[in-house]
């Protein structure tokens, strides 16, 4: 499931980007402006990629497996964004993200259905 883990590493970063692109965007807003915008090009090439990668995880994996690993993704993205945004991290944050840790390894833990 390490591959499941990578794409949701990868998602996380790209919600980080997001928010770069987001904060970048003029207050005019244009579709030059948002092809000019290098956060957004490369949150949407990391995405693409990423794409692919859970395409081949789903490859090897049963759905049912994998899924919970995306939860994952709401402790890794406020994680992310406190070490590279400043942004505030509160413990609701913290035990939130610790029960879904403990309801991915509930469900990774179910084997073969």
């Amino acid at each position: 499931m390490l591959s499941a883990l990578l794409c949701v590493l990868a998602i996380s970063i790209g919600q980080l980007l997001f928010k770069r692109a987001a904060q970048a965007l003029p207050d005019t807003l244009s579709f030059l402006a948002l092809l000019q915008n290098g956060w957004l090009i490369s949150s949407l090439v990391l995405y693409g990629l990423t794409t692919l990668g859970w395409i081949w995880t789903l490859r090897h994996a049963p759905l049912h497996m994998a899924y919970p690993f995306m939860g994952l993704a709401f402790l890794f993205v406020p994680l992310l964004a406190w070490f590279f945004l400043k942004e505030p991290l509160t413990w609701q944050t913290l035990l939130g993200g610790a029960l879904i840790l403990a309801g991915v390894s509930l469900a990774a833990s179910g084997g073969q259905a």
